[in-house]
């Protein structure tokens, strides 16, 4: 056999091996046993275990559905009822009609939705485990908290515009999805050195700060504990996904994604004064575009985190793996943890400061470059208006204008459009505190004059230059990214996705040449 070969059949081996699963961050492979669920660990013990966990593929019968039962057994009888909506369920929630089942993981189960072609139904559990489901609990009401958390996390990276599979909150517990290939890598993104990442790097003290994020990669495969593999295990596997061959674009992609993912959270977390420690995160390929985006859950499950940086109040599933005897009274601390955190997470969508852009015309010929600016900053969530002045023609009434957005306490950013002879600059900055850019329209016959009244300011006077309506816009939405997050994470995100354009494009080209 050819090492071609071999490298092929390898890789088909680990895929048909691959299933939905869910892992910590990090799970100590040396868990305590709770002294009240002993566990059977006989000689067939392993194959027991492993009878329980594989569930044959068959066909279930269409039915129509609001929501699949949140399964308290491990082993649910395949004939499926129509399930009756909880008295929290979300209201009008529309019937589904839900295929077999696709896939099985410790947490959650997987739904094929046979009248919308190309998505899923992804299902939460009322599980929780640790140590490769060596530690699993019942944890009444999980499912209900981990679709929540997943949800809003899910809705936060999208209107940041980074590309998930998220499609929309279906009801309490489950969750409508784009239908995806799992590429069976874990990526594991640390701002704060603890747990595994101790024991495998002896003499780093906890707390040792990453920076920049310390990126790790481990390969699912419970049966070795999940190995940490290297970029190039990765590269060597050659995986082929919904016919899309992961190679060193694709990486190279999901290892800057997990980067801005996880830059995303931690700002939005900072709002509430939780440090993100770290966080694992998985990719698929979309079975319709052939396109990697970030898949499965992030939830409560998928981080550590410690409000106001102290590691004694974390609220994570830490809490559930130190445990060293499970009671009902833990349980319960546990799940007063996880619901914190599925509260907190709905603020993270809330803006946390306002703002807005005044642009300033000097005459209506200028409006096609303010609308420019305009829909740059709608795009961004900043609201923009626009405005008729001139300097020179009309001073009082710039400056009367100038007082009333000074005058109600809104964050403001002024833009000056003036082309010719830019006096509104100028005397905007000259007369307020707040920030003035200059973004003169300029013209092919005199612009390369006309562009010094922008540039040769007076001294005493602070206002910048941008010719760009657009990059004006993004200017702005920085200046305001410093205290509103959202608009932080807006800007990040479109950082991450030009430059996933340009490896797209690089690939593409290199593949003609070729």
């Amino acid at each position: 056999m050819s090492s071609s070969e071999t490298r092929v059949e390898y890789a088909d081996t680990l895929s048909a091996n691959r299933g939905m699963k869910r892992k910590a961050v990090d799970q100590d492979t040396t868990l305590q046993i709770p002294v009240k669920k002993k566990l059977d660990t006989g000689p067939d013990f392993a194959d027991n275990m492993k009878a329980q966990c594989k569930e044959e593929q068959e066909h279930i019968p269409i039915i129509k559905i609001n929501s699949v039962c949140s399964m308290a057994s491990p082993n649910p009888s395949p004939e499926r009822q129509v399930c009756k909506q909880p008295k929290k369920s979300m209201a009008s929630t529309p019937e589904l009609k839900v295929g077999k089942k696709l896939n099985e993981g410790k947490t959650k189960q997987i739904f094929e939705l046979v009248d919308q072609s190309g998505l899923v139904l992804v299902q939460s559990k009322d599980q929780i485990t640790a140590g490769n489901a060596v530690r699993k609990d019942q944890m009444e009401g999980k499912a209900a908290i981990a679709n929540k958390t997943t949800s809003c996390v899910f809705k936060l990276l999208q209107e940041s515009g980074i590309k998930t599979a998220f499609m929309k909150q279906h009801s309490d517990t489950a969750f409508i999805a784009a239908h995806c290939e799992m590429i069976p890598i874990e990526w594991v993104c640390r701002r704060v050195a603890t747990g595994s990442f101790l024991k495998r790097n002896p003499g780093v003290k906890e707390g040792y700060r990453f920076s920049p994020l310390k990126m790790e990669m481990f390969f699912k495969d419970d049966a070795n504990n999940d190995p940490q593999w290297s970029e190039e295990q990765l590269l060597e596997a050659k995986f082929c996904l919904a016919g899309l061959t992961i190679g060193r674009c694709e990486v190279d992609i999901m290892n800057h994604s997990t980067v801005a993912i996880f830059e995303i959270l931690e700002k939005a977390w900072a709002t509430q004064n939780c440090t993100l420690v770290d966080m694992k995160i998985e990719f698929g390929v979309n079975v319709k575009t052939q396109e990697i985006v970030l898949a499965d859950v992030i939830d409560n499950d998928s981080w550590r985190l410690w409000p106001a940086g102290d590691r004694s109040q974390q609220k994570d599933k830490q809490v559930y793996r130190d445990l060293k005897e499970v009671t009902p009274e833990a349980m319960q601390m546990v799940k007063r943890n996880f619901e914190w955190v599925s509260e907190r997470v709905k603020l993270l969508l809330e803006p946390q400061a306002s703002g807005r852009v005044v642009v300033l015309m000097g005459s209506t010929s200028d409006i096609a470059h303010c609308e420019k600016i305009k829909k740059a900053c709608i795009s961004y969530g900043i609201p923009c208006i626009l405005r008729v002045t001139s300097a020179h023609k009309g001073p009082d009434e710039t400056l009367r204008i100038k007082a009333e957005y000074e005058g109600d306490g809104v964050p403001t950013v002024f833009v000056a459009v003036a082309g010719r002879s830019n006096g509104l600059g100028p005397v905007m900055s000259g007369n307020t505190a707040y920030p003035v850019i200059n973004c003169p329209p300029i013209t092919p016959d005199w612009g390369a004059q006309d562009v010094w009244s922008s540039l040769r300011m007076p001294s005493g006077l602070g206002c910048s230059t941008i010719l760009s309506p657009e990059a004006t816009a993004q200017f702005a939405a920085q200046i305001f990214g410093l205290t509103n997050h959202l608009v932080w994470c807006k800007l990040r995100a479109s950082m991450l996705n030009t430059w996933v354009s340009l490896k797209v494009a690089d690939k593409k080209l290199q593949a003609c040449s070729l």
